[in-house]
């Protein structure tokens, strides 16, 4: 990601160097006052003062680094809880010791210069803990910013895929062949059965409404979807009489449960726009709602002169599954099947 590959080097950089500077800022007055310099830091020069500095920026920028390979700081799908916060604190305040400890090593065994006086050794402990509250609390602060912003991104990604649900889902129900089966269906009605045309006008009537209400939520409950889809099956079934059934079994507890709106609709009409319906070939569509998921399937009888589908719907709901839920839907194609499960939230 740019972010992560440049602002993330930057802002950690910046923050490094800045520490190192103010570290090290008792260091740096008394050797610019050298009346002071005698009597606090003896015998201390610029390069030992520059060595100290370079030394604790490379460290922070070390320890930002294990940090976030070993917990995951710019993971936003990680959680950060208080045990991990506390897990970096801990391991960057001990990675500080040993680094400043083989610090003093080189310093010993290879000239390196570095600040000997007494008091300078004395400050190394408040350093340590410096670095670890300036690592884990500005690891800790990125990634929440990052996940904010990750939070905003999908919340965005949500309203698009939201309104291009609705415009398919416009586009199926309100497409002048469907609208013409439907009134074709409602003249015959009318011809023979008033009261059936009624009930029909009734029917037909919930499932427009259903489809073009402003839905604030992107989730509806079981029973308000299966509502629309017992409307929505009863057009279907006027349509095709005794060539298509359906079989439809519903845990009580499985009503209150939440899914997106449309979700089970859609599998429906999927089954019935790709599959043969005739007399010769009934089709079944079985949907069922236990364990947390509800289940749409149907025999696989693909329409001789019809064209494959472009798994637009598929693919859109199960967009919006990751992103609602964090889910994914299951599809299961098999000789004679076809089935598709959709997780059920609470």
């Amino acid at each position: 990601m740019k972010f992560w590959s440049n602002k993330y080097l930057l802002i950690i950089n910046a923050i490094a160097l800045v520490v190192a500077f103010l570290t090290h800022s008792p260091e740096i007055i008394a050797l610019s006052n050298t009346s002071a310099e005698g009597m606090i830091f003896p015998d201390m020069h610029w390069t030992d003062v520059g060595s100290e500095v370079c030394f604790t920026y490379l460290s922070l920028c070390l320890l930002f680094f294990l940090n976030e390979r070993l917990l995951g700081f710019r993971n936003v799908r990680v959680e950060m809880g208080w045990k991990k916060l506390l897990i970096s604190f801990v391991g960057v305040w001990v990675g500080s010791n040993l680094l400043g400890k083989g610090f003093v090593f080189l310093h010993h065994h290879l000239d390196i210069p570095a600040i000997d006086s007494m008091l300078h050794h004395y400050l190394h402990p408040f350093r340590d803990f410096l670095s670890s509250v300036v690592v884990t609390g500005s690891s800790f602060l990125m990634y929440q910013n990052e996940r904010s912003n990750q939070v905003q991104l999908e919340n965005q990604q949500l309203r698009t895929e939201n309104i291009a649900n609705q415009y398919e889902a416009l586009k199926s129900q309100l497409n002048p062949h469907m609208l013409f089966n439907s009134l074709n269906t409602l003249s015959m009605l009318i011809r023979e059965s008033s009261g059936k045309a009624q009930e029909y006008l009734q029917e037909l009537s919930r499932v427009l409404r259903y489809t073009l209400q402003d839905n604030g939520s992107h989730s509806v409950t079981l029973r308000e979807e299966m509502d629309f889809v017992h409307s929505y099956i009863y057009l279907l079934q006027m349509r095709y009489e005794d060539n298509l059934f359906f079989d439809i079994v519903v845990e009580p507890e499985m009503y209150t449960k939440k899914l997106p709106p449309m979700a089970v609709q859609m599998l429906v009409e999927n089954a019935v726009k790709h599959n043969e319906i005739s007399r010769r070939k009934s089709l079944t569509v079985k949907i069922k709602a236990a364990g947390g998921k509800v289940t749409v399937e149907n025999n696989f009888q693909p329409r001789l002169n019809g064209a494959g589908g472009t798994g637009i719907g598929l693919n859109n709901l199960a967009k919006r599954y990751r992103l609602l839920y964090r889910q994914e839907i299951t599809v299961r194609e098999e000789q004679h099947r076809f089935m598709v499960e959709l997780p059920l939230m609470d």
